[in-house]
């Protein structure tokens, strides 16, 4: 076990933010409100606490950045299975305790939705950070493992949303359901009509992922009105947002600056930083 680090007690300490999806994390370094480092791991459900700090330390020590200067960890999870490890990782590697961003509680967005505590609490922070960057009404679209479309209102209420496969989840299933047509990536095609299988399943991706984004959107828009802010994340979102006719902000980072927002809004008052309780 590392020795307990001293308590960073100034305001120039870094707050570590991770995003726990089913197939990857997403961790960022904050000093203030800017992005010092941001990386992008799979997703390990068999990760202890020791190798996640350890993990997350070689990262620190590789962008250049002083593991020490952590005194706030807040996450967001989708993952039941890596909480424990997470959570007992913080204490012993930062010398905080992680705040668990629960989505019926203290996020800033009315929860308008029947049960709560069912939202994924990467889907209440990009609402949040959609809401307070772009304004409401909005509708962020996070393309992961599923393709999430979540409905913030113009008073800050989350609304819900739309959920449906991920590109990467339709791509593997058509491979592996089928005898002889290969697995290709999700790009844009040359053209439309492909004049190989190849060609034909990537127009067929594409083309068909990016009929899904705007027809799902053009019904939200008509029902929330023409001001409707739409805002594009994950892994997708440059890549067919480019092409869709209603996305208009891609903020690739949108779910991190989500997780700091909520941190200063609980912290605005502390100083120095105190010890967290899950939320």
């Amino acid at each position: 076990m590392p020795t307990r680090k001293k308590r960073n007690t100034s305001r120039n300490g870094l707050l570590l933010a991770v995003d726990v999806g089913n197939t990857n994390l997403t961790i960022g370094a904050f000093e203030g409100t800017r992005l010092a480092a941001h990386w992008r791991l799979r997703t390990a459900l068999d990760q202890t606490a020791d190798e996640w700090g350890i993990l997350f330390r070689n990262l620190f020590a590789l962008a250049g950045q002083d593991i020490r200067r952590v005194d706030g960890v807040i996450i967001s999870s989708v993952v039941p299975s890596l909480d424990v490890s997470l959570a007992a990782m913080a204490p012993r590697y930062f010398d905080t305790e992680a705040l668990f961003v629960n989505p019926a509680n203290g996020t800033g967005l009315i929860i308008k939705i029947d049960n709560p505590f069912e939202v994924g609490a990467d889907r209440v922070v990009n609402g949040l950070a959609a809401f307070r960057k772009y304004g409401g009404p909005c509708v962020v679209v996070d393309f992961g493992t599923a393709v999430n479309f979540d409905v913030v209102s113009a008073k800050g209420e989350y609304l819900g949303g739309v959920i449906t496969a991920g590109i990467g989840i339709s791509i593997a299933a058509l491979f592996s359901k089928t005898a002889r047509l290969p697995m290709v990536a999700l790009r844009e095609p040359e053209k439309l009509i492909g004049t190989n299988t190849i060609a034909c399943l990537q127009s067929g991706f594409y083309y068909g992922s990016l009929g899904m984004l705007d027809g799902i959107l053009e019904r939200l828009i008509s029902e929330l009105g023409p001001q409707t802010r739409v805002v594009a994340t994950g892994g997708q979102a440059s890549l067919l947002a480019s092409g869709s006719r209603f996305v208009q902000h891609i903020d690739e980072h949108l779910t991190l600056d989500g997780l700091r927002l909520i941190w200063d809004e609980r912290h605005k008052t502390a100083l120095p930083r105190k010890r967290s309780r899950r939320a």
